[in-house]
Order: C-alpha cells, then structure tokens, then sequence
C-alpha cells in the first residue's frame, strides 16, 4: 500500500500524510517540525531527523513540569552507548534545539540547554579509509552492464570513486547537470553549485546508460526501476554502493568511503591538498588537511630520523 500511496501522489492524483502517533506529544512535535522547516529553514530529511530524535527523548519523559538536567544527561548517557561520536554529536544538537523551543513556547519554565554534555570527538584523530584499487575494480566489475540498472549502478560507482561524489550529489543529479559542450558535469550539494570535468570513462558511462534509460516525468538523471517512477533517493545511493560490495565479495564498503578512495588516488597522483579540496567540494581547508597523513611520499621529506631505525 506504501507504493501506491506514494505513486498517486507522485502523480498529484491525492494529498496524503502519514499519520503519526507521538501518544501526548504528538501536537508538540508537529509545531516543532513546523517550526524547523519555517523558521529554521531545514529540510525536509533533517526535519524528519529532528523530528523522530525529539520523539525518541520526550518518550521516556511523559511529565515536560518535571523535567531537570539529571534526565537530560542520562538520555544523552544512554543513547551514546548505541552510536558513535559523530552521531551523538548530532542528537545533542538536536537536543539543544528542541529544549530551546519548549523553552521559548513555554513549554518547560527553565531554559535547560546548557544541561546537554558536550561530546568528546578530537578532528584528525583517524586515518581516511580508502577502498584498494582492486576491490574497487571489482566493484565495478560486479555491475551487468548488458541491463539498464547494470548500467545505472556502474555510471552511479564512477561518480562516487572517480569524482567523489557524495550519495545526495548523485541522488540529486538531473539531465540538465550534463553540460555535453563543455564537457563539464554541475554538481549541487550543501547549498552550493560547483562544476568537475566529465571525463572519458564517466561520460562513456553515462551515454550508454542514457541509451537504456526509460522515459519518466521527472528530470532525475538516476531513476528508480520499481513503481513510483522517480529519481533515486540518497538511501538508494548508498544501497547500490553496499549490494555492489556484496557481489563483488568486497567487505566493510561504503558510499563515504569511495569518496575516501577518490581522494587519496588524486593525492598519490600528486595533486595538491587544495586541489583536492576544490574537486570534493570542502567549505573549509581542515576539512582536507586529513588526507595530509596518507601523503606518504611528503611526509618522508620532512620526517626525523629516530633512532636505531631508518625511515
């Protein structure tokens, strides 16, 4: 039934929300997702994320008048246990906003914001994880090219290895982002627009996908195969790049680690850190720096000796 919901209002034959049982703060949470999408500008993804968190914490506190710092750091104590760093991270700033807006609409009389812990996560601490050029060669091999969604995954595992593109880049890539005559491919993502060279491989790919690509009301380059026609989700990216790492007998692969994979290979090849910072798109240059410590040929020129061994 999902799917044929979702085809009639993909076709806006009907308007359709799923209704959603939050129990007594199911009124709380829909003003505060009206407030993320209006005043905060999100989207619609992260105020979903937003939304299922702020659920998730005011469960297990049926009473908001009741509500002291002792809970809030016990729930963030609680949820560590089962994420990592990154993703803690994220359910506090969550946190934050939600306890800000109870606060704000008079919901709790304390602003308790500053109850939620800070999470302990150093930059630079790990090494980048890079797929080896052999397992992303049979990752590539896996695809059947002689059916369209072959054709599909292997134009979609190119872009990810060759160029870095990140899942949502490739989810939200359209017809009108190949700029043939230029040779150029426009890539969207975090709020900006920039262009990367289409190269031989990648658009050799794409044209033989584009020959078998069905006709479809949306302008999506990558389509789903499966009613309700659209383009492909970023979810799906991701689901592609691990079935891809199944056939190919490939462990421990991921969509954010072919982006790893396409950054290190330009580093050995002797691209600059800001080359490589202007080809995956960083905002910031520490977002890059990190690759520094697997450029191993620079580091030997500056390494010290140590003593009893060599280098």
């Amino acid at each position: 039934m999902r799917a044929i919901v979702a085809f009639l209002v993909s076709a806006r034959l009907i308007r359709w929300e799923e209704p959603v049982d939050d129990g007594p703060y199911s009124e709380t949470l829909r003003r505060y997702a009206c407030y993320l999408a209006r005043e905060r500008g999100l989207t619609p993804a992260a105020v979903r994320q937003y939304r299922d968190t702020a659920a998730r914490f005011l469960a297990g506190h049926p009473d908001l008048c009741k509500l002291v710092a002792a809970d809030i750091t016990g729930f963030v104590l609680q949820q560590s246990r089962r994420y990592s760093v990154g993703s803690t991270k994220y359910l506090v700033t969550v946190l934050r906003s939600l306890l800000r807006y109870l606060h704000v609409v008079g919901e709790i009389a304390t602003d308790l914001t500053g109850a939620v812990p800070q999470i302990a996560g150093w930059r630079m601490v790990g090494l980048p994880k890079d797929a080896p050029a052999d397992d992303v060669r049979r990752l590539l091999q896996s695809c059947p090219r002689g059916t369209a969604v072959g054709r599909r995954d292997y134009a979609i595992l190119l872009l990810l290895s060759r160029l870095g593109l990140r899942a949502c880049e490739a989810a939200t890539l359209t017809l009108d982002d190949l700029r043939w005559t230029d040779g150029e491919i426009a890539i969207r993502g975090k709020g900006s627009e920039s262009r990367l060279p289409l190269t031989k491989d990648i658009g050799s790919a794409l044209v033989a996908y584009l020959r078998v690509r069905r006709h479809a009301p949306v302008r999506s380059l990558f389509l789903r195969v499966r009613a309700p026609q659209g383009g492909l989700s970023a979810e799906s990216i991701k689901a592609i790049v691990l079935a891809a790492g199944r056939r190919a007998g490939v462990a421990l692969i991921s969509a954010h680690r072919l982006r790893h994979t396409a950054a290190t290979a330009m580093l050995r090849k002797g691209a600059s850190l800001s080359e490589i910072a202007q080809v995956l798109r960083h905002r910031s240059p520490d977002t890059t720096a990190i690759y520094a410590k697997v450029d191993t040929t620079r580091l030997r020129a500056i390494a010290r000796p140590w003593l009893g061994g060599s280098l």
